[in-house]
């Protein structure tokens, strides 16, 4: 059976130590010592931060979601569902896994080969993402100063 390398503590490393001790160097490619040596203690290390709440969920991953639950309830593969919309397998793919962001031309011919509509598909996502959204308004209210976040442009 093969014997692995013994690794040395680096310079600055985590342990703190600067260099291995000079009774265990050796000359570059002398045989290990045979010596077992007893392996550190793992200490789980206790979050620095409370957990925040889960993310609200992007708008792209909500639509993935539902288009594969569609194709799905229709009973058919990937490339069925893209060669009826006009786009890649692999596309529609990544489409469903949230990796992108398709036009609404895009999504209306989604829809389409899904037998539904562009405004049936975003209702039913706005549906999803009502509930997890802020209770912050994003509207002006009768101030005229908006009560939620606000992102100028310069």
């Amino acid at each position: 059976m093969a014997e692995h390398p013994r690794l040395h503590s680096l310079p600055g490393g985590r342990d703190g130590a600067s260099v291995a001790p000079a009774s265990e160097a050796r000359p570059a490619g002398a045989a290990p010592e045979s010596a077992p040596r007893s392996r550190p203690e793992l200490v789980p290390v206790p979050p620095s931060q409370p957990r925040r709440p889960a993310a609200e969920p992007l708008w792209r991953e909500v639509l993935g979601e539902r288009l594969r639950e569609l194709r799905r309830e229709c009973g058919e593969t990937l490339a069925e569902t893209a060669g009826r919309a006009g786009v890649s397998p692999q596309y529609l793919s990544e489409i469903e896994r949230g990796r992108k962001e398709p036009s609404s031309e895009m999504i209306a011919a989604l829809a389409g080969a899904l037998g539904t509509s562009l405004g049936e598909l975003t209702t039913q996502i706005a549906i999803r993402l009502r509930p997890v959204a802020s209770p912050a308004r994003a509207f002006p209210l009768a101030g005229g100063r908006p009560a939620g976040p606000t992102m100028l442009a310069a």
